[in-house]
């Protein structure tokens, strides 16, 4: 049985780009040692958008082009990447089911650890779906390694996410 880490969307335009915050870039260094320090498999994700965005849902209700393929903002930040072993799954809207075929080829799973951005967006969304799909699986978070829009925003997911059996580590 193996143990997965899904590293989600730690990307530049979400640290220090068109929507970074404070917040996520200090997780930056804490990220990077959890999966130095991981003993199991590893996988990113990715938010990918394109140069249409605005003109998509997203875009009508978050008007801030980011993550745009291709583009310095997409791309994983440069002390992490240089750690992956897989290339990142990209994923077009906040949940992955793309993720969801990833661990479902990873045989048997001991649990899935998730940490990264946006604690109240992307790692919620695919925490969710990802319980969905593997009810039996012990989903962790690390809070740690999480940062939110905001910081209460941040708290808000953590504890929707305790309510539906969800272990909160690192708080």
């Amino acid at each position: 049985m193996s143990k997965i880490l899904i590293v989600v969307d730690m990307q530049n335009d979400f640290i220090d780009g068109a929507l970074g915050t404070s917040e996520a870039l200090k997780i930056v260094p804490y990220v990077k040692e959890v999966i130095e320090g991981f003993d199991g498999k590893v996988f990113f994700t990715r938010d990918t958008h394109f140069e249409n965005y605005m003109e998509s849902q997203e875009g009508k209700n978050l008007p801030v082009p980011h993550c745009i393929k291709g583009t310095y903002g997409w791309k994983i930040r440069k002390e992490l990447d240089t750690l992956r072993t897989t290339e990142p799954i990209d994923k077009l809207t906040f949940g992955s089911s793309d993720l969801v075929e990833v661990l479902k080829s990873q045989g048997e799973i001991e649990s899935i650890t998730f940490l990264g951005l946006c604690t109240d967006i992307c790692v919620i969304s695919n925490v969710m779906v990802t319980k969905a799909f593997f009810p039996e699986i012990p989903l962790i978070v690390d809070a740690r390694g999480c940062a939110g829009v905001t910081p209460e925003s941040h708290k808000r997911a953590l504890e929707a996410m305790k309510v539906c059996q969800v272990k909160i580590i690192n708080e």
